[in-house]
C-alpha cells in the first residue's frame, strides 16, 4: 500500500452502536483538522458481535451532539476480514475485543491496538460499555475517547512516517 493512500482506521466495539460509533465520529473530527495525509484517512467502525443496520444508541448521539458532532446516521456493521486486511490501524475498546479478533482473524493484523493503548502509564486502557446506562455514562465514555485521541494521532503519524 503506498504511503499516499493509507488504509482506513477501524474502530471496534461489541455491537457497533455505542462506543465505536462515538470513537469513529470523534477521530474523524480530530483528523479533519490535521494536514495531509492524516485528514484524508478514512475512519470506519464495526463490531465483533454486530448485526448489519442497527441504529446508533440515542445516548451516543446525544453525547456527541453536545460536542458538535453528529453521528445520528450511523448504522452498525459486523467486523470483516476484509476490513482487517485493508486497515492501517484497528482500535479496540477492550482486551476482550482484541482477543476475539486474534482468535478469528487470519491473518491477524499487525496494528491491532486498544483506543487508549498509547496513553501514559497509569491511565485505564479499556473503555467500558455504557450500553443501557444513563446519559452520564455515555458522556464519560466520550470523554475517555477524547482524552485518548492526541495519543492515537501521534501513533498514526508514527505509522505513516515509518
Amino acid at each position: 500500500m503506498s504511503s499516499s493512500t493509507p488504509g482506513p482506521i477501524v474502530v471496534v466495539c461489541t455491537a457497533n452502536i455505542c462506543r465505536s460509533p462515538m470513537g469513529e465520529g470523534l477521530l474523524r473530527h480530530a483528523l479533519a483538522a490535521e494536514t495531509e495525509p492524516l485528514c484524508s484517512i478514512p475512519i470506519i467502525s464495526s463490531g465483533v458481535s454486530a448485526r448489519s443496520g442497527d441504529v446508533v444508541s440515542e445516548n451516543s448521539v446525544f453525547a456527541l451532539r453536545k460536542v458538535g458532532i453528529d453521528i445520528a446516521a450511523h448504522k452498525s456493521q459486523p467486523l470483516t476480514q476484509a476490513m482487517l486486511d485493508s486497515a492501517l490501524l484497528i482500535l479496540c475498546m477492550t482486551e476482550a475485543h482484541r482477543a476475539m479478533i486474534r482468535l478469528q482473524a487470519s491473518p491477524v493484523p499487525r496494528e491491532l491496538r486498544l483506543f487508549r493503548e498509547f496513553m501514559p502509564v497509569g491511565n485505564r486502557r479499556e473503555i467500558a460499555d455504557p450500553y443501557g446506562g444513563p446519559s452520564a455514562l455515555y458522556e464519560a465514555c466520550r470523554d475517555e475517547l477524547v482524552e485518548a485521541i492526541p495519543s492515537v494521532i501521534a501513533h498514526i503519524k508514527g505509522l505513516l512516517a515509518g
